[in-house]
């Protein structure tokens, strides 16, 4: 509503263009983390909407809809709503950033597993740090979120990815597993290793070929 009530009233956005050099985006909802996106350049544009809302103008623009502009004002004044806004867009950054490093032409299939598996923690560590909990108790808002990646994570992973991820030798070396705590090679992953062999058996489906893979 912030974005809407500003930009669609052309002396509210001149007055906004005063207090900002950034502009406001115009995002359709169907480009990815719109969302995100919107959020992230709220809080770049903070400052610009705190000193715009508390100024004699605002009191002159705003009457065409007193209603949408005491809501407006509020939300930017209150301290809370923005501090849920950045803790909104730090968990999802992790998301935002393992999206994005996925979306290129460079060889990445045998990085995927490891960077869904930093990612998880990434989001776990933000969220119980906020909540201020260790991590050996329940976050049911973790809970959540974690069972909402790992939906999509089904949907989208493939046994290639484990495969991949086993046959880079990087993976098995002592200062890869020195970077998080509890980190296991991946002949030693129970995932990682039915997914490895899931694919083999269908790349081999002759048993004695994959008798011979395996070993």
């Amino acid at each position: 509503m912030i974005k809407h009530f500003i930009m669609n009233h052309s002396m509210r956005l001149s007055m906004f263009n005063e207090y900002s050099d950034l502009k406001f985006l115009a995002i359709t909802d169907t480009r990815f983390a719109s969302h995100i996106v919107m959020l992230k350049r709220f809080l770049r544009l903070k400052d610009s909407l705190l000193l715009m809302v508390v100024s004699d103008k605002w009191t002159t623009y705003r009457d065409d809809d007193q209603g949408k502009a005491r809501f407006v004002k509020g939300k930017v004044l209150d301290d809370l709503w923005w501090d849920n806004v950045k803790y909104i867009v730090d968990f999802t950054e992790p998301i935002f950033s393992m999206l994005r490093a996925a979306d290129t032409d460079k060889p990445s299939l045998h990085l995927i597993y490891e960077m869904w598996d930093t990612m998880i923690e990434a989001v776990k560590a933000c969220i119980y740090q906020h909540e201020r909990k260790p991590h050996d108790e329940e976050s049911t808002f973790y809970d959540i979120v974690y069972a909402i990646l790992y939906d999509r994570w089904l949907k989208s992973n493939t046994p290639l990815h484990y495969l991949a991820h086993s046959l880079n030798p990087r993976y098995y070396t002592e200062k890869w597993l020195s970077l998080v705590p509890n980190r296991v090679r991946p002949h030693e992953d129970t995932e990682v290793s039915d997914m490895r062999n899931k694919c083999f058996r269908k790349v081999f489906p002759n048993p004695e070929d994959l008798r011979k893979i395996k070993q």
